[in-house]
């Protein structure tokens, strides 16, 4: 009997070792071909090495011919012939539903991992463009050949409000982290460490934290606000370079660019923050709460599922330099609340954000869907 052929379309590499690579290797220990077709950049011989066939394929996150690319995408799933495409991110999503069906792919599982800039930019185009987006979403995600996996609550209802029906949509939080990896330490000695890993994006919030700290460090704190992370110069929303290396150094704010050893930088931290202004469920927050870490985030969909207000973690509003210098002086300022909510951060991880229980549930429903 063959193997049922699981596609993965992912526009990154790194992206896709990051969030996806234990489902794709777990996927395949239970019975699929499995593969991935994404820009090959550093991380192809990863790829390789977990056992996962490697298709390199470009689809450009930021501009691009749509007709050129989505004959491309139509030749893909020809020459590959999946039983499932599983598409991961928006363009992926858009393009990819289109394509599936005009190539007769039989099963479509489209992730949506956050609405991304498109919903949380100002910019007057992008508010014109916003409406028509959500329209070819509803209509892509309700082909009845599809189902939709959503991070949160917010998401999900976003797209039903658009015309997507509830049937359609699955919510499954996030993608997961592995609790033996990230796990807690001792909290280490001298100056506190406040983490923000993310992509050095605007919508990240990294200008609100970096004037957080230019407030806390201007009111006589020592802390260090560590920045990891890199830019992205594919998002409108990157933060430049050169606007990174002037941070550093001044008001307590170090830049350490991409790190691929985030165990051992959140073994640093006493405290991780993301004041970002809308996320799918973000993966960084998901490894600080498994590391046992008190967590500082906005009030935003996403940022909200992992933080109960005051339990594992303080929640304050988006864009607000202000309220989050006080939310962080708080927990800089008391060990004993730090411990309490890292206590309760690592509790919430192991039982709801598990990897094993986010790859159990998705393959439940790649079997819904061949059934």
């Amino acid at each position: 009997m063959n193997k049922p052929r699981l596609l993965f379309v992912v526009t990154e590499d790194w992206y896709f070792v990051s969030h996806r690579l234990p489902l794709a290797v777990a996927a395949g220990k239970a019975g699929f071909d499995v593969a991935v077709a994404t820009r090959v950049n550093a991380h192809g011989e990863q790829i390789k090495a977990a056992g996962i066939r490697l298709v390199p394929f470009e689809l450009s996150r930021r501009s691009g011919n749509p007709l050129a690319e989505m004959a491309r995408l139509i030749r893909l799933y020809q020459h590959e012939r999946p039983d499932i495409v599983h598409h991961v991110a928006l363009k992926p999503v858009l393009y990819g539903t289109l394509a599936a069906w005009l190539a007769r792919v039989p099963h479509v599982v489209n992730a949506v991992a956050g609405l991304g800039w498109l919903f949380t930019s100002g910019g007057w185009w992008v508010r014109w463009l916003r409406p028509v987006v959500r329209r070819v979403l509803a209509w892509r995600l309700s082909a009845t050949h599809s189902v939709t996996i959503v991070q949160n609550p917010d998401d999900r209802a976003l797209l039903q409000q658009a015309g997507v029906s509830a049937d359609k949509l699955h919510l499954i939080r996030g993608a997961g982290v592995d609790t033996q990896v990230f796990h807690p330490v001792e909290p280490p000695a001298g100056p506190l460490f406040i983490v923000l890993a993310a992509r050095m994006l605007w919508d990240k919030g990294v200008g609100e934290f970096v004037e957080a700290a230019r407030r806390l460090s201007d009111a006589g704190v020592n802390a260090r606000f560590v920045l990891v992370g890199e830019p992205d110069p594919a998002n409108p929303a990157s933060v430049p370079e050169s606007t990174l290396h002037e941070w550093q150094g001044r008001h307590g704010v170090e830049w350490w660019g991409r790190r691929d050893d985030m165990p051992a930088v959140l073994r640093q931290a006493h405290i991780a923050c993301l004041p970002s202004y809308r996320e799918g469920l973000p993966k960084s927050l998901l490894e600080a709460a498994a590391t046992g870490l008190p967590i500082v985030t906005t009030d935003a969909p996403g940022c909200r599922e992992v933080v109960n207000d005051g339990d594992n973690g303080l929640l304050v509003p988006l864009r607000n330099a202000t309220a989050l210098a006080a939310a962080l002086q708080r927990l800089i300022a008391d060990a004993g609340l730090r411990a309490r909510m890292g206590a309760r951060s690592r509790e919430r991880a192991l039982a709801e954000f598990s990897q094993e229980q986010v790859i159990a549930q998705t393959l439940q429903l790649y079997r819904e869907r061949l059934a």
